[in-house]
């Protein structure tokens, strides 16, 4: 059985890492280098880094961006950002970039889904669709035009599959920033339309909210905000999930496999009867 990831994801405004509240307000949070390097070391499985200025600014995400990302990069790297054609996504991938992300290309010209998977091949080629709820139904949101479309996530889904995509990136706008967990409804019904993988995004408060995305059909977990501030959070992030028997890879010294967490899924202070457990090896040790 395939395991199931979990992966960051960047959001890039004007060079620096933000946090997104609605799509819409933006908290600096700084350069990409340390985060960067710092997480892709912390049992992270892969990285999403999206440039979400480069398509308002008719502009790509910067391959000097890129270049110096995947120096510090050590898990696959997936880029987006005002890609528009073959050329673009070849810099980037010559740039160190593992896969490649569009979003608003696609939905103009959906042929470059094709494109794109023709001459790098479907595993390269990630399609992202944000959703937006509009009269209670879920539909294909264009951050572009700050407006819904006409048609649903499933479909869209389903028709990029179809073009050749190899993943799809879903982000659900209305949850963005919320911490409230993902919409799993929306999950589970764009993961029931296709058989390509599903990463899904948006919501996420705390580290029990990644079981709940996986559960309803998700085959890698993402997140941003959370990340952020909170120590070691990608491997609680995955001692959450295996406590919840999610097959993930947990490659790291420390899993804190055997530590509770509170109701918000931060680690509780170690007690002495756990600490008599500590395994200790040739002056090394691990946190159980």
């Amino acid at each position: 059985m395939v395991k199931k990831r979990l992966v960051v994801n960047f959001l890039v405004r004007n060079g620096l890492i933000v946090q997104s509240f609605d799509f819409k307000r933006y908290l600096p949070i700084g350069r990409p280098k340390f985060p960067i390097e710092h997480l892709s070391r912390w049992d992270v499985d892969e990285i999403v880094l999206l440039d979400m200025s480069a398509s308002s600014q008719e502009s790509t995400i910067g391959t000097e961006l890129v270049e110096m990302v995947s120096k510090y990069c050590y898990v696959p790297l997936t880029v987006g950002g005002g890609i528009k054609n073959i050329k673009d996504a070849a810099k980037l991938i010559r740039a160190g970039a593992d896969k490649i992300s569009i979003n608003n290309a696609a939905l103009k010209n959906p042929s470059l889904i094709s494109q794109l998977a023709d001459n790098f091949g479907s595993q390269a080629v990630i399609v992202s669709i944000d959703s937006k709820k509009h009269e209670q139904e879920d539909m294909v949101y264009s951050y572009l035009h700050d407006r819904t479309l006409d048609f649903s996530p499933q479909v869209w889904a389903k028709k990029c599959e179809e073009l050749g995509a190899g993943e799809i990136f879903l982000n659900s706008v209305d949850r963005d920033g919320s911490r409230k967990g993902y919409d799993t409804k929306l999950i589970s019904d764009v993961s029931s339309s296709v058989k390509i993988p599903i990463i899904v995004c948006g919501g996420v408060g705390k580290f029990t909210h990644f079981s709940q995305g996986i559960k309803n059909g998700a085959s890698a977990v993402a997140a941003a905000n959370i990340f952020h501030h909170t120590e070691h959070s990608t491997i609680l992030a995955k001692a959450s999930l295996l406590r919840d028997k999610v097959d993930v890879r947990l490659d790291s010294e420390a899993t804190y496999k055997y530590r509770d967490f509170d109701e918000n899924g931060r680690l509780l202070m170690i007690n002495s009867e756990q600490l008599e457990k500590i395994e200790f090896n040739k002056n090394k040790y691990r946190f159980l």
